[in-house]
């Protein structure tokens, strides 16, 4: 597995599919378990938002790697290139 889940770093530039795959599985558990502790609420709720909100962005970052990577193999093009692209870039990226 890579760090990102654990460390909250973006996903690394060099994580395979099937590393950024599990890192996403593990987001995914993390974030709903923080929706199931929002939704209840109490005393760590704020907290849980905004690590939620965090969560939500690495989510966006390992997607956006994984098409990347998938592209590039595509066409013949060397997946490792694929490199993590700003939480700002992901996130206003409109289709």
């Amino acid at each position: 597995m890579s760090q990102n889940d654990q460390t909250g770093n973006a996903p690394s530039r060099r994580s395979g599919d099937a590393d950024i795959i599990s890192d996403i599985g593990a987001m995914v558990e993390r974030e709903r378990a923080l929706r199931a502790e929002i939704s209840a609420g109490g005393a760590g709720e704020e907290g849980a938002r905004e690590e939620l909100l965090g969560i939500e962005v690495r989510l966006d970052q390992c997607w956006d790697l994984l098409r990347q990577r998938r592209a590039r193999q595509e066409f013949g093009e060397n997946p490792d290139d694929a490199q993590v692209r700003p939480a700002d870039e992901v996130e206003n990226y409109r289709s």
